[in-house]
């Protein structure tokens, strides 16, 4: 796929946002007026240095900055938090004084919405204003974006000039997965292994209809636990509209994997709607609609601020988050319902008898990065000395954790120990400032893993509350054998790129309509559902990745 198909692929973007703006309020996006096939400027060769003209040894020497001034341009997401502008904040203007002013760039943060962030950069992209760093955490959603020829063939000796520190740390990965098609297109974020993301349940609920949290062994038992519920009439259980990422079936499926099985269905951006996993469990759900134990609006819990409105009211029992040692859902949910208690969802309890703990596991990287065919080859050097100089161990601790004596206080053991309840003009945003970090690493990382696991449990953990971050670690451990990691395609899936944007919102139309469905009609809804998805192009995603499977082009 060349330039000329990002105004399409705008356009489709638009298309199946509209489509789904109906029910779940989804991002829309532009048309595809400026992009470069309607006639826009391209990067001029002068403008744009190819990696083979510059041999090693050879490159400007910009450690005392750019002799005229360099327009960085950055990604970072949009989460909505309250009260935090992802933009200018005391960290952004940090980073400017810094970094910007030493070596005379002028550092912009382009927004990224979260929720809809592959429309935002084809909007971008369409109208010349995407940002240096093209960016996403799906392998596949990455080889779109190579697909649609809108990143750079990238030289490993410059980043090595440039980034020494940064290159050290992430070469092996960038050589083994950074290449595709014999080009060197990628780099990455460190993904060290940890994982902050869980669900918490209302234990005082549990508690009020005679259970125990940890007796939440089955999706039987969890279902008994929601009849209990509704018949205390203390509430039902979180839900919300699937969209951009699948990774909802994970506990329907069989193990052992097959891995070839996996390949051909198992991918974050596009759903799985066809296999007996997915029937199982949109059984359940339809089950769960069909006896009032679940949101019955949950198709209007599009973005997390809805989801975690309902559980902060008290109207749903459990929610799944980042836990962060600032977030504010556990005081939110305090201040409405002052006798509420809080426990981590044990892993089985969402997974039906007979079956596994299954998730998704990370690749062996955080961000999949690539550098913007329109960035000049300066641009190009300043992304290398940002990510050098966020990797330098002071200015990445600093970006984590604030400032000492404001934001954290040091323990014996000299790990950060975060100010509770901290509201100065250096507070750190909702997540602690991963979304600037993050370009370098996933995981605040300390000497030795035990150093690290103990302020692991300190981030992510409000004071009072370490004992959600410690079982959070402990059934991560628990379930480590189980998680297992999508296909990793070396080929560009066009199918994908060309259906992906409406088979999205065909899925959310499909798959809520089989949940909504009378018991007794959802076998047919669901067998009309499966249908309909495989002949709006769902059908020939499958027959181009058997082909990829069947050359060997996965691992």
């Amino acid at each position: 796929m060349s330039k000329k198909k990002i105004g399409s692929m705008a356009m489709a973007v638009f298309v199946g946002a509209g489509l789904l703006a109906g029910c779940s309020g989804n991002d829309s996006n532009s048309n595809a007026s400026g992009s470069p096939a309607s006639g826009g400027s391209t990067p001029s060769a002068s403008n744009v240095a190819s990696p083979s003209e510059s041999a090693k040894g050879s490159y400007p020497d910009y450690s005392k900055g750019f002799p005229e001034k360099v327009n960085l341009e950055i990604p970072v997401y949009e989460r909505a938090f309250e009260g935090w502008n992802v933009t200018d904040n005391y960290y952004t203007r940090w980073i400017q004084k810094e970094f910007g002013d030493k070596y005379n760039v002028n550092v912009k943060f382009v927004p990224i919405t979260r929720s809809s962030e592959v429309q935002d950069y084809e909007q971008l992209l369409a109208s010349h204003k995407a940002p240096d760093i093209i960016f996403h955490y799906d392998m596949p959603q990455a080889l779109a974006y190579y697909g649609e020829d809108v990143m750079q063939e990238l030289d490993w000796n410059e980043i090595e000039n440039y980034a020494p520190t940064y290159w050290k740390n992430m070469s092996e990965t960038i050589k083994k997965y950074g290449a595709v098609d014999g080009k060197n297109v990628f780099f990455f974020a460190a993904r060290p292994e940890a994982d902050n993301f869980t669900s918490i349940i209302r234990k005082d609920w549990v508690e009020k209809v005679g259970m125990k949290v940890e007796g939440l062994t089955s999706l039987e038992k969890f279902n008994e636990m929601l009849v209990k519920w509704k018949e205390a009439g203390l509430g039902v259980a979180g839900e919300s509209l699937k969209k951009n990422n699948y990774n909802f079936n994970y506990a329907f499926r069989d193990w052992p994997i097959d891995p070839k099985q996996r390949a051909l269905y198992s991918d974050l951006g596009v759903a799985d709607l066809t296999t007996p996993a997915t029937e199982r469990y949109l059984r359940n759900l339809n089950y769960q609609y069909n006896n009032g134990l679940v949101d019955k609006e949950f198709y209007l819990r599009d973005d997390d601020n809805k989801i975690k409105a309902e559980f902060v009211a008290g109207k749903t029992g459990n929610y799944g988050f980042y836990l962060a040692s600032n977030t504010d859902v556990l005081s939110a949910t305090l201040a409405n319902n002052p006798g509420a208690e809080f426990a981590v969802l044990p892993p089985g309890a969402l997974v039906p008898e007979g079956f596994k703990p299954q998730g998704r596991a990370y690749w062996p990287f955080g961000f999949i990065m690539g550098i913007n065919y329109e960035s000049s080859a300066q641009e190009r050097a300043a992304v290398w000395l940002y990510l050098e100089w966020m990797s330098q161990p002071k200015n990445l601790f600093f970006l984590q954790n604030g400032v000492e004596g404001q934001n954290y206080t040091l323990d014996a053991d000299g790990i950060a120990v975060k100010v509770p309840d901290f509201a100065g003009e250096s507070k750190l945003s909702n997540n602690n400032n991963k979304d600037y970090w993050a370009l370098v690493t996933e995981i605040a990382q300390y000497s030795t893993p035990e150093l690290t696991r103990k302020a692991n449990i300190r981030n992510w953990a409000p004071a009072g509350y370490e004992y959600l971050a410690e079982d959070l670690i402990k059934y991560y451990d628990q379930t480590a054998e189980f998680r297992t990691p999508d296909a990793l395609f070396t080929v560009v899936l066009d199918k994908v790129n060309e259906y992906k944007a409406d088979l999205n919102a065909l899925f959310q139309e499909l798959y809520v309509k089989c949940v909504m469905a009378p018991t007794d009609q959802f076998d047919a809804t669901y067998e009309a559902a499966k249908k309909a998805y495989l002949d709006a192009g769902y059908q020939e995603i499958l027959d181009e990745k058997q082909k990829a499977i069947d050359a060997g082009k996965f691992s």
